[in-house]
């Protein structure tokens, strides 16, 4: 026979001790000196105040309370309980309190990695709403490439992430957010601006690009979907440097059509048609794996949804 099998009442602890429930009743009785006063304080009816303290009775092995007409009293075993569930309830407090303390400290930061897209062109959006959701929360955002975004992650230096890129980096779970789509650019002088029929893919891999630095989604996306690119005309660690680059007439560039659409309408940038291959790709929110998104980055993830 096992040392916990040969205890009075055997099993584990949380079977030989009744649940803080009952011992806030238990209290309350013993201040108020009425089970029905006690029930209507903790919010339960007069029987089921009745039923947890029988309940509780049972499980000690002791009578606990002397019930009559005039009310309720401690018995000499009840009073010695309660100075016992006293304490439990004060350090169970004590836990609440702590447990509260991390919480507010966790929530009141909020670090968030995002690839170069997300974080120029859709984040901004979505943290102007977790701002009106919580004020106090300090946030910071890591803007880089999808790469780097996951390294952020998996060294604990980000809450949050958000990647473009085809494949979710090994250590991590994600979900899809929102979709977009690549399209091919060019200045209005550059001899593109003036094809008259769709770009083949062919042609589109074999040209060299002004691009994005491997590791960026967009490179991903872009590599996986040609088979494979010309080297880069010029590579460049930003959207914006890729974009203005392109408006300068440096060459054809390949960008999220989230990031061009001012420029579009403007006549700034003109969009080629091409044909034979399919741009588009998922953007993900990302975090660690078997560490599902909590307070406000959980909060961040379902206004990304909404």
């Amino acid at each position: 026979m096992s040392e916990t099998e040969g205890r009075v009442g055997g099993g584990t602890l949380a079977h030989r001790v009744p649940d803080l429930g009952a011992l806030e009743l238990l209290l309350a009785v013993a201040r108020l000196g009425s089970l029905g006063a006690a029930a209507r304080e903790v919010g339960i009816s007069q029987p089921a105040a009745s039923s947890r303290i029988r309940s509780m009775e049972r499980q000690l092995g002791v009578a606990l309370v002397d019930r009559s007409p005039r009310g309720s009293r401690l018995t000499d075993a009840g009073a010695l309980v309660t100075d016992w569930a006293r304490r439990v309830v004060e350090a169970a407090e004590a836990f609440d309190a702590g447990a509260q303390a991390l919480r507010d400290r966790r929530d009141s930061r909020l670090r968030v990695a995002a690839s170069m897209t997300i974080a120029e062109y859709l984040l901004p959006g979505w943290l102007l709403a977790l701002r009106a959701q919580r004020p106090d929360t300090a946030v910071s955002l890591l803007a880089g490439n999808s790469t780097a975004v996951a390294e952020r992650l998996l060294a604990d230096e980000a809450d949050l992430g958000f990647v473009e890129g085809l494949t979710v980096p090994l250590g991590l779970d994600s979900t899809v957010i929102a979709h977009d789509r690549l399209i091919v650019v060019v200045a209005p002088a550059h001899p593109w601006a003036r094809r008259r029929r769709p770009l083949a893919a062919a042609e589109l891999a074999a040209t060299p690009l002004i691009l994005r630095e491997r590791g960026s989604g967009t490179r991903q996306v872009l590599d996986a979907a040609l088979g494979g690119l010309a080297r880069p005309l010029i590579e460049l660690s930003s959207t914006t440097a890729v974009k203005a680059s392109a408006v300068g007439g440096a060459g054809p560039a390949v960008l999220s059509e989230l990031a061009v659409g001012e420029e579009l309408a403007m006549r700034r940038l003109v969009s080629i048609p091409v044909e034979g291959v399919a741009l588009r790709r998922d953007l993900r929110a990302v975090w660690p794996t078997g560490h599902r998104p909590t307070g406000p980055a959980r909060e961040l993830l379902s206004l990304t949804r909404g």
